[in-house]
């Protein structure tokens, strides 16, 4: 299929996804690369990424947006623990604000890149509108911006009995608009994140829901609204109690985060006596009592204890059993139990994406992510004049995704400066391969087989900490001996 390509000169910089970190790529480069010229495709028609895309009941960060806001643009809103309307409505006016929403192609969806040595040139194929014509786009640089996880296909298993179930099964990636569970008994499958958030959400009108889990999560309760945060901003100027919250709330998680990787069973023991604490006698705490360590998973973070509070009035429960068969009227348990369901919610996970999905050629030849070694966390061997931003497991996204905006200006300088067309980074021989992400949960084990490798020493290793990255990629030189740079004509 012929595709045709744009008449425009190439661009400077190609982003991919208009979400939270896409818009805060772009409002980094016009603020540090003045003058270069770029282009955001965002595969559908509004800006906000996640935060637009799901629109399940109760939808939440469960990190801060003291640390989950850009650095550049304070948070004012008083909830530290933001829905996902609000966290739309400041990604959108992020893009108003700074005239980024002009540079948007919406309706634009990546599905090929194309590199050429020859031109040190991107062409990045996209499909557009409902036909799925495409459009070709040339770059010098392409920054993928595009999450982690497919926004067409979430994780979804199949149970035996789900064509004579009389109930409704819902996903909450694809919340339809016409559900009304009010008055309705609901089961969530799922103990993550999404399945927190939508429990004491939907209970809020439905009948009962339950919480039906394979193996309890680590789920700890934390404020809405930050006191101190509050007083700092009544003290301060704006920008500077942001950046006092900011850095306090990132030194206490990663202190955090140190204790529980050092002493787990410390950790867990704190951990499960705040669960019992805020659950009270009635409700067993083994049901929040893993048997992994603290930060092998996700911690889900629920504001003011909202799930909790939800489990004590006897408007929702927990239960800890496998799943046998769907039946006519709900599910029945490998226990023997029946749980009676008019709506079956499938919290079951996401279905991780590298790269946005798009097949990716280098010289002619195919690019295989999972081939490939992740430099400083944001670069892959092999895959010239392109950064893929990739935010934190331990703490928020927009960390990561803002030093690696950081570093894409501090590299497209350098270039400039020295005249360079190509920058490039090829796996050591010396390195050791490890997995990218040491996280046991199913989502992550589901994609080992297309995530990329990290290194077992700098600058292959992909670090969990705000503070080692800072250093690492803000000051470090960019010219390590590792990158390596060249003109047109071949790979350096």
């Amino acid at each position: 299929m012929h595709t045709p390509v744009s008449s425009e000169a190439p661009l400077d910089v190609l982003i991919v996804g208009a979400g939270l970190s896409g818009i805060g790529a772009a409002a980094m480069l016009q603020e540090r690369c003045p003058g270069k010229r770029y282009a955001i495709l965002e595969a559908r028609a509004a800006i906000g990424g996640t935060w637009d895309l799901f629109r399940y009941p109760g939808i939440r960060s469960d990190s801060d947006m003291y640390t989950l806001g850009y650095g550049f643009k304070p948070w004012l809103a008083s909830k530290a623990i933001a829905d996902g309307p609000a966290i739309r409505a400041y990604v959108r006016e992020t893009a108003r604000e700074r005239g980024i929403d002009a540079h948007i192609r919406f309706g634009h969806k990546v599905v090929r890149a194309s590199w050429s040595s020859a031109e040190a040139l991107w062409t990045v194929e996209a499909e557009t509108g409902e036909t799925g014509e495409r459009v070709a786009i040339r770059t010098r640089f392409l920054h993928m911006c595009s999450g982690y996880y497919s926004y067409d296909h979430a994780y979804r298993p199949r149970f035996e009995g789900e064509d004579v179930y009389q109930g409704r099964i819902v996903q909450p990636q694809f919340w339809p608009e016409d559900l009304d569970y009010a008055g309705k008994r609901v089961v969530v499958i799922g103990s993550g994140a999404t399945a927190v958030t939508l429990v004491p959400a939907m209970a809020a009108t439905a009948a009962h829901v339950t919480m039906l889990q394979r193996s309890p999560t680590y789920v700890v309760s934390r404020p809405s609204e930050y006191g101190f945060a509050r007083r700092l901003q009544r003290r301060l100027p704006p920008k500077l109690a942001y950046w006092a919250v900011r850095w306090r709330v990132i030194a206490e998680s990663m202190l955090l985060y140190r204790i529980a990787r050092g002493k787990p069973e410390l950790a867990k023991k704190k951990i499960v006596e705040m669960a019992a604490h805020q659950l009270g006698p009635t409700v067993d705490v083994a049901h929040f009592t893993p048997d992994y360590k603290p930060w092998d998973q996700r911690v889900c973070v629920v504001p003011d204890g909202d799930l909790f509070k939800a489990l004590r009035r006897g408007q929702a429960e927990v239960v800890t059993d496998h799943i046998a068969r769907l039946s006519e009227r709900g599910i029945v348990l490998q226990s023997g139990r029946e749980l009676d369901a008019d709506v079956v919610v499938m919290a079951t996970g996401l279905s991780l994406s590298v790269l946005g999905g798009a097949e990716i050629v280098v010289d002619g030849r195919p690019f295989v992510a999972s081939e490939a070694m992740a430099y400083k966390g944001m670069m892959l061997s092999g895959m010239p004049n392109s950064v893929m931003t990739f935010g934190y497991t331990n703490a928020s996204w927009t960390l990561k995704a803002d030093l690696t905006a950081a570093w894409v200006c501090r590299l497209l300088n350098y270039m400039d400066r020295k005249g360079q067309a190509i920058a490039v980074v090829q796996r050591q021989d010396d390195v050791a391969p490890e997995p990218f992400l040491s996280f046991t949960s199913g989502y992550v084990q589901r994609a080992a087989s297309l995530l990329p490798k990290q290194g077992s020493r700098r600058p292959w290793q992909v670090y969990q900490n705000y503070l080692q990255d800072m250093f690492t990629i803000r000051y470090g030189r960019i010219a390590d001996g590792v990158m390596r740079f060249g003109q047109k004509g071949s790979l350096p």
